[in-house]
């Protein structure tokens, strides 16, 4: 064990004693299956904000240690890239194939939206092939997410239609105007199909989704690992009485 390793497993051993007695996962929140791992697949492309996809994998991966269900995040290529070049420079490589079949979660970062002569999310959107991709995607079970500029390809992929959901805060009249319902929170669950704000929220929406899939206790003790608070309001469709579990 690796000296970062043997820190977040001593942390996670302290908050877990700690903080056992805190609220429990929200109704929305799937029971956690400690039989098979959470599988969440990362999307990359050239021209992504480092810190749009380092937060969410950072925050998803340091989950596993607050959970007895095993945790696999994994970087995937639609275009069938095995290393992309993020917006400041940063190389990543090892990047798997593309199989939203395989994922429980699909989280998609932004960064590039506002360049049209560069790489990002405005040539991914021009090129086509990501929201596609992206559109094909969907199916009962999986949960796509999106942070930042990163809700624009769910929106050229035509999730975001018609769906609550928000983006980076510059990106909002955009999304508006393609169909989304804007709403004015920097996460916004609506079930199957969850959105944040812009680049520090990935940190906040990765901490939801673990809230969701992980519970409570999972989310909290990895913010104590973190130092770091979910900040911000958490959208969610107000309860029914045909559905008293949202």
């Amino acid at each position: 064990m690796n000296r970062r390793q043997l820190l977040r497993a001593t942390t996670a051993l302290g908050a877990t004693g700690a903080l056992a007695a805190t609220a429990a996962p929200p109704a929305s929140a799937a029971a956690p299956d400690p039989g098979r791992p959470l599988r969440v697949h990362l999307v990359m492309f050239d021209g992504v904000e480092e810190l749009d996809f380092a937060g969410p994998y950072e925050v998803l991966s340091a989950a596993g240690f607050f959970t007895p269900r095993p945790v696999e995040v994994r970087y995937v290529s639609a275009t069938g890239a095995r290393g992309v070049t993020g917006a400041y420079g940063t190389v990543v490589r090892g990047i798997h194939p593309w199989a939203p079949e395989e994922a429980d979660l699909l989280v998609v970062p932004g960064g590039g939206y506002a360049r049209r002569d560069s790489p990002g999310v405005r040539a991914e959107i021009d090129r086509g092939t990501l929201p596609r991709a992206l559109a094909a995607a969907p199916r009962p079970g999986l949960t796509v997410a999106a942070l930042c500029t990163g809700v624009m390809l769910l929106s050229a992929a035509g999730l975001t239609k018609g769906r609550p959901c928000t983006t980076h805060h510059k990106a909002k009249p955009d999304l508006q105007a393609q169909g989304g319902l804007v709403k004015n929170a920097r996460v916004v669950d609506d079930g199957d199909l969850v959105t944040s704000g812009g680049v520090t929220s990935g940190l906040d929406l990765a901490l939801w989704l673990v809230r969701r899939a992980l519970g409570a206790d999972a989310a909290t003790n990895l913010e104590e690992m973190l130092e770091y608070e979910a900040r911000g309001t958490v959208w969610t469709p107000p309860r029914s009485a045909a559905d008293p579990a949202r």
